[in-house]
Formats: C-alpha cells, structure tokens, sequence
C-alpha cells in the first residue's frame, strides 16, 4: 500500500507539472465572450499535420501483480506481466494520433452541438485517450470489459486538481462469471452506463479521467469553447471547415507534449489554409513505474496462473 500511495504522489505532481508546461499561456488567450451561432456561407477550411518531433517516450509501465484482475488485464501486456501506458501513438512519417487542434478567439460561425463525451472502459483501457469536453455538460462511461471499474474524474490545471466525479463502474450482467479470469474472453459487451454530471471551475480546461482499481487507465479532455477543432486522425492529419474569414490562433494541445504549440492562421473567404506542427514529448520524471522486476511481485503469486497477451503483444 505504501508503494501504492507514492505512485499516486509521483503522478500528481507528474500532472501539475504537466499542466503548467501545457495548457497556463492558453488560459490566457481563451475568448472572454460566449460564443455566437451564425451562418456562414464564405468559410474557409483548415488542415494540416501534426508530427512528433525529438525522441518518443518510453512507455510507462506497470506490474499488473499489484493490481486486481491481472490475468484479463493482461490480455494487452508485454508477455512479461507488465501492463504499458503508450502515451503517443505515432505512425510511419511520425504523425501523431489525437492531438486537439483547436481555434482560439473566434466570437461566431457555425453551431456548436458537442454531444455528450463517451468514454469507454474496454480491454483495461478508457477510450478514446484524448476526447473534448464542454466545460458544463456530461460524460457517459460504458464499461465494455468483465471486470469492475471505479471511475475518478478531475479538472486540473497549474493551480491543482478538483475532483468532479467519483462512482464505481461495475461489471456488466452480460459476461459469464467466468469471464474475468478467462484470458481468452474478449466480447466487448456494453453494460448499463454511467453518465454524470459535471461542470468545471472558470479558467480551467483539462479533464482527467482515471481509474482507481487500474492505474493504466487514463484517458484526457480538454473543454473547448467553439465547434472550431478537430482531433487528428491515425496518420496525425487534422480538417477544420466551414471557418469564417479572419485571423485567429491555431493551437495544438496533448497532454503529453513539452510545452504549448501555436499559430496565427489567416483564413480566406471559401480559401484552403495548410499548417503543420511539430510536437515534443515531456522528457524527465514520469509518474508510474519503470518495467524493472522485482522479486517480491513476480508472477508466482498468481498461483500458477498465467498473463498471456492474447489480445496484444506490447512493445516497448
């Protein structure tokens, strides 16, 4: 438990200091007025690519001995009973995935219908990574494993986190009681789901979620203003439409990158504008664990069963 209680420590300090590299200067960009639906019949349409530039990091990873369900949560290991968190996912040509690319600063245009944010627990992971969120709205949580949940949800920024909501998410009724220690069990059948409530404190943005049985899980948000984002695709590439004619601020946030990314973009009446960026990872101390052995968490505990990644090898 005392180890326990220090990995928790690590990662929120991790995620101070995370969110003030991240997300303080954009803070103060953000539009003072409320948002204006109007048409826009002239606009103009932005799109580009987001690459990760330097080093990509190291998974994190985690003994899945000292957390519950280790068997089925290993379905997606590294073969040696260690679960790893892949913080970026980038493809051929380093383009990276779900990286929010958004405009600050523009009053009016298009309406601005954010469905209500999903997130799914599926394969001990919370899905997608990175989503939107509206700063006043809700959050849906489907629990697609055979396995219990418990979802912690916090707001956060440089000045600390605040919770938002905390509630189990419990094993589904339609897995077979045998399903959580059946490595080869894999339906993905969505159980009753939990939508909460939640409205986040003025100036803040970020949206954590957490699970707090397994500590891999993690899944991001960020509370935008306006319809103008676009989270990019598995190649990193990103599409804005419909943007009405003017000059405005581009800016590229993950909650993994070093520092913040941003660009002024001038957009023409029914004009093309191409932007590219480049990421950088955060390098130096990072909450979890090291994939290291040690001898008084080893697989023998289990009693002789096995963590077979039946679902998927990882790799370092």
């Amino acid at each position: 438990m005392r180890g326990m209680r220090q990995v928790q420590g690590y990662r929120w300090k991790y995620y101070a200091l995370l969110m003030s590299l991240s997300v303080g200067s954009l803070l103060t960009g953000a539009s003072a007025l409320a948002y204006q639906e109007v048409p826009v019949t002239d606009g103009g349409t932005i799109t580009g690519k987001v690459t990760l530039g330097g080093a990509k990091p190291v998974p994190r990873g985690f003994n899945l001995v000292t957390f519950p369900d280790p068997v089925y949560c290993g379905r997606i290991s590294n073969g040696h009973g260690f679960r790893l968190l892949k913080e970026f996912t980038v493809a051929e040509g380093r383009g990276v995935k779900e990286v929010l690319v958004m405009l600050t600063g523009i009053q009016r245009g298009k309406p601005f219908d954010l469905p209500v944010t999903r997130i799914e627990a599926r394969d001990c992971r919370f899905l997608p990574y990175v989503t939107v969120v509206r700063s006043v709205g809700k959050v849906e949580v489907v629990n697609m494993d055979p396995v219990m949940h418990d979802i912690q949800a916090y707001e956060t920024s440089e000045l600390g986190p605040r919770v938002l909501f905390n509630v189990p998410l419990p094993m589904n009724p339609h897995h077979p009681k045998t399903a959580g220690t059946d490595s080869e069990y894999h339906k993905h059948i969505p159980g009753e789901s939990k939508t909460q409530d939640m409205s986040m404190t003025k100036g803040r943005r970020v949206f954590v979620m957490q699970c707090g049985f397994h500590a891999y899980m993690e899944s991001f948000g960020y509370a935008v203003d306006n319809p103008y984002y676009a989270l990019t695709d598995q190649s990193g590439q990103f599409t804005i439409p419909d943007v009405p004619p003017g000059t405005y601020k581009l800016v590229v946030w993950h909650p993994q990158e070093r520092a913040l990314v941003e660009q002024e973009v001038t957009v023409k009446a029914k004009g093309l504008v191409a932007v590219n960026f480049e990421v950088q990872a955060h390098q130096g101390a990072r909450a979890g664990m090291e994939v290291v052995e040690n001898p008084h968490f080893g697989l023998g505990m289990l009693g002789g069963k096995e963590i077979k990644p039946t679902l998927e090898l990882q790799q370092p």
